[in-house]
């Protein structure tokens, strides 16, 4: 017996109300197929199961307020047993013959699994299976793309793909249909040529269940669910829906589109030239991150300020001791860890670059989540490293591994790239000797590291030969100011010329 709990609802969300089963107790389901909808204040979080079988009992009925990890059913496992009640409760027509009944017995659908809060939808982006192709539980089918991550759908178990319901291109919704894997002696189809017929004989003819709290509020205020525009899934009505008030309704609803950059019309193109081009669809994580640094330009009043290290003592230590160290922490110790801390021990002196802008407030932070930007196949992306500030030299570094190795995997999930208070990007791992880093909203600062480079310094009277990296704070200067910004960075270039600083707490 697998239980279903209440996953995590989101940042200070501790609770929520059981807005809608989708499944009733005897009904089959599949792996991460959608069961129930919850409502918080804040969203509307999708609950799917985490196994296959048979909806043995709610625990948690509509309209119940639930807090997080509360039991809200429980799942019998097994997939003959799910696939036996689906058949029984199958409305009989003709009587198939018993290859074709053992062959519907034997075929399971593969869902699109939960994408994190606030995805609704992803796009398929490559299938690794063809129709006809044997699997095995496990195997990579597909991989989905989303605005910020990638995920790959395994099969739920051996057998035989027999149709593919979503092809490369196709946008599927949550909880919707991508293939059908045929276990033993099914039928093999063709792929499908769109998406849209599944997905539309999914939702098509279902009675839609509004939110009980959306019903209540729609009974207090005398409104009928004809004069409102629901926003939940399938046009469910929400709470917050009731309360914006009666709306005209679209001739034809269809789906939001995707926010895309503001479009430049292009100069004119010969023909020579039109022939020798490619033109390539942006992917959706190439759209959002567009999106995101051209909104961080239009909102924050952005300014970058520079300064130069000498990285002499810095390398002197880690070359020392990165032996030892290695062979201690089971981990190299690069130079990140020592920016880190540096930026930790600067921000805990100039607390705005720490902070964000919430309205007319600004929300100083006392914790560092600090963001390590790692360039990947398919675009840039921020894992971020929770409380650095209490972290070790070597738990630095382990986590900037750890989180490294898995994005440019495309394993990163989406609450391991949110929260970040300070960002720091490493432009010299690439050969920049000089950038300005663009601000990772809402955060108010991002340091730009760039290439060591030996280059002739006046020292004492001395012209000598230093590794030099120049260092670049991008800042908003809503909330930081000049003074506070050049003294971050010096703060920054002196724990790093002298490193006994950051143990001396100076």
């Amino acid at each position: 017996m697998a239980e279903i709990r209440v996953p995590t609802l989101g940042e200070s969300v501790t609770e929520a109300t059981v807005a809608t089963w989708f499944k009733k107790p005897g009904d089959a389901v599949a792996v991460d197929e959608m069961l129930c909808e919850l409502e918080t204040d804040k969203v509307t979080v999708e609950v799917p199961s985490s196994v296959a079988g048979v909806l043995e009992e709610i625990v948690a009925p509509e309209g119940e307020t639930v807090g997080v990890d509360a039991l809200l059913a429980n799942v019998k496992e097994g997939a003959s047993a799910a696939a036996a009640t689906e058949q029984a409760s199958a409305p009989k027509e003709a009587a198939p013959s018993q290859a074709e009944a053992k062959g519907e017995a034997s075929t399971l659908k593969v869902m699109v699994p939960a994408l994190g809060e606030s995805v609704s939808e992803a796009t398929v982006s490559t299938w690794f299976k063809k129709v006809g192709d044997a699997v095995t539980a496990d195997e990579m089918l597909c991989e989905l793309e989303t605005d910020k991550v990638s995920v790959e759908v395994p099969a739920p178990s051996s057998g035989v793909l027999s149709e593919i319901l979503a092809p490369d291109g196709a946008t599927v919704q949550a909880g919707g249909e991508l293939a059908v894997i045929a276990e033993s002696g099914a039928a093999v189809g063709k792929p499908a040529e769109s998406a849209e017929a599944p997905m539309a004989e999914s939702t098509g003819g279902k009675d839609i269940e509004h939110a009980p709290s959306a019903k209540k509020l729609m009974q207090e205020k005398g409104l009928s669910p004809d004069q409102l525009t629901g926003t939940g899934k399938d046009g469910r009505i929400m709470k917050e829906d009731v309360q914006r008030g009666p709306t005209a309704k679209p001739a034809a609803a269809a789906p939001a589109p995707t926010p895309q950059p503001a479009a430049v019309p292009r100069g004119p193109v010969s023909a020579d030239d039109a022939a020798r081009e490619e033109r390539v669809k942006m992917t959706r994580l190439r759209q959002t991150i567009a999106r995101r640094l051209k909104d961080s330009q239009n909102t924050a009043a952005m300014l970058t300020t520079y300064n130069e290290v000498d990285m002499t003592e810095v390398m002197g230590l880690r070359n020392e001791y990165k032996d030892l160290f290695l062979k201690k922490h089971g981990v190299k110790l690069g130079f990140m860890s020592f920016f880190t801390k540096a930026c930790i021990h600067a921000l805990h002196e100039v607390p705005e670059v720490n902070a964000e802008i919430d309205g007319t407030d600004v929300v100083y932070k006392n914790y560092v989540h600090m963001g390590i930007a790692a360039g990947t196949p398919t675009g840039l992306v921020v894992p971020v490293i929770r409380d650095a500030h209490l972290m070790s030299f070597a738990q630095i570094e382990k986590e900037i591994a750890e989180k490294g190795a898995r994005a440019r995997d495309g394993k990163l999930s989406m609450a391991e790239m949110q929260g970040g208070s300070f960002t720091i990007s490493n432009g010299g791992v690439y050969g920049s000797l000089m950038s300005s880093p663009i601000l990772n909203p809402p955060q108010s600062g991002i340091l730009g590291m760039h290439k060591i480079q030996e280059r002739p310094m006046a020292i004492n009277g001395q012209v000598v030969i230093r590794p030099m990296m120049y260092l670049a704070l991008s800042y908003d200067h809503r909330i930081v100011d000049g003074k506070g910004a050049v003294t971050f960075l010096v703060r920054v270039k002196e724990a790093l010329e002298d490193p006994r600083r950051l143990l001396m707490d100076l």
